[in-house]
């Protein structure tokens, strides 16, 4: 049985939280159809205090922006969208595309399709993301999405140039200097000045998540990447010092980070529970790591490791680091997960900034029914069939009479008998005059 030595706030604050963004989404993308640009420099103006004479960059800011960002940094950038586009790569490789012949003269075929246009949001703020560019439009463009738009917002008033960079190598067709629920809302209805995309992709705070959910069905998304979540898994020979440091690593994104630690040894969580208190106040980000630790902090001591991936199981957070003596066996116990982390080797920040997987993952319990972003998100599957067999065509014609039938549905039946009527002279009753 579990025993629970720091608890987080209780859920109903968090859900009137959300009640209170989902209520602010809704007025802004309500703004932004009704009034188009109008509304989405006035939004601009208030959330960020940015008003250009055009959101969009133009190609010579672009080359300006870019010639601007030390080498070493531009040199990063490349080394690390190699390592996604190289995993996109062979993610595309899993994905045949077949035609099967099932019957004499008759083919069922899938294929791929990449959608035509897809947005990707790359946040800013207080951080500027340039991983986010990597992980939505290298991916994209892995997957032969023809047109991608990159919305970025300014960063105290300022162009986040890192990231115009990121984005630019990556390959994206259009960058606008635009965050926000405006940017999304942009995006997925378009204005005067921006045409529309098909689906929109990329992490976000609580209101870019909430406006992705309120404008899936009218675009695509990628999933609801809502903020960050990080789960260690520690037996009794982890390190607390590294288990704290890691769950740091993500409370800092924010003040709404779930960081949380499962462990077999209630001597491990004390420890990192000290080692957490120790290492923040020195921490340059604390102001959000505190207050992220304090409130969705947990620390729970198990009595085995069934129980242990169990209840991580049950967790279903976005990012899992197994800080056991046996890691691998968490791809086996564990079904519910966004990125596995195995082992002390590697970290979430790895998969956040360099390794090559993918950072856009599924949170607040999404890993129950999707994994994350990958390059299958920006292809539709699609099948096709073709008849050319007299024969097959006079069985299938005929059973799907019957069938169609069988459900009452006799205009579906009229269209089998007619192939039945073309392929063998099949008589047409219904047809007399």
């Amino acid at each position: 049985m579990a025993t629970i030595l720091k608890h987080a706030v209780p859920r109903a604050e968090v859900t009137a939280s959300l009640d209170q963004v989902r209520e602010t989404v809704a007025g802004v993308i309500a703004d932004i159809r009704e009034r188009g640009d109008a509304a989405v420099r006035a939004y601009s103006e208030k959330f960020d205090r940015w008003s250009p004479d055009a959101f969009r960059l133009s190609a010579e800011e672009i080359e300006k922006i870019v010639a601007s960002v030390p080498r070493q940094v531009i040199d990063d950038i490349l080394f690390v969208q190699d390592q996604v586009r190289s995993f996109a790569r062979h993610q595309l490789d899993s994905m045949g595309e077949f035609e099967v012949e099932t019957l004499p003269g008759v083919r069922l075929g899938q294929k791929h399709i990449p959608v035509r246009a897809a947005g990707a949001y790359i946040p800013g703020g207080r951080y500027p993301l340039t991983a986010s560019a990597h992980m939505t439009i290298v991916t994209a463009k892995v997957a032969g999405v023809p047109r991608v738009v990159a919305c970025t917002p300014p960063i105290h008033g300022e162009i986040p140039a890192a990231t115009v960079a990121a984005a630019h190598l990556a390959g994206a067709d259009e960058i606008w200097l635009l965050g926000g629920v405006q940017a999304v809302a942009a995006m997925a209805v378009g204005t005067d000045t921006m045409e529309p995309v098909n689906l929109i992709a990329g992490p976000g705070n609580a209101y870019v998540a909430e406006a992705k959910r309120q404008l899936f069905g009218e675009i695509g998304i990628d999933l609801f990447a809502g903020p960050t979540e990080i789960l260690v898994l520690a037996d009794s020979a982890a390190d607390p010092f590294v288990c704290a440091v890691d769950l740091l690593s993500q409370a800092e994104h924010g003040p709404d980070p779930p960081a949380v630690l499962i462990t077999t040894s209630r001597e491990i969580a004390e420890k990192t529970i000290a080692e957490v208190e120790r290492l923040l106040p020195g921490m340059p980000t604390r102001d959000f790591a505190g207050p992220a630790w304090r409130d969705h902090g947990q620390v729970h001591v198990v009595d085995s490791l069934d129980e242990l991936y169990a209840l991580a199981d049950a967790f279903a957070f976005e990012h899992v680091e197994v800080l056991t003596a046996e890691p691998r066996e968490a791809l086996r116990r564990m079904t519910q997960y966004g990125a596995l982390f195995l082992g002390e080797g590697t970290c979430v920040s790895f998969g956040d900034k360099v390794i090559g997987t993918n950072h856009v993952l599924p949170t607040r319990g999404a890993a129950r029914y999707t994994g994350g972003l990958w390059v299958g998100k920006y292809l539709k599957t699609v099948t096709y069939q073709e008849v050319t067999d007299t024969g097959s065509g006079a069985l299938l014609g005929r059973l799907c009479g019957r069938a169609s039938r069988v459900e009452l549905f006799e205009g579906h039946a009229r269209s089998g008998d007619v192939r039945a009527a073309k392929a063998a002279g099949d008589e047409l009753p219904w047809n007399k005059a």
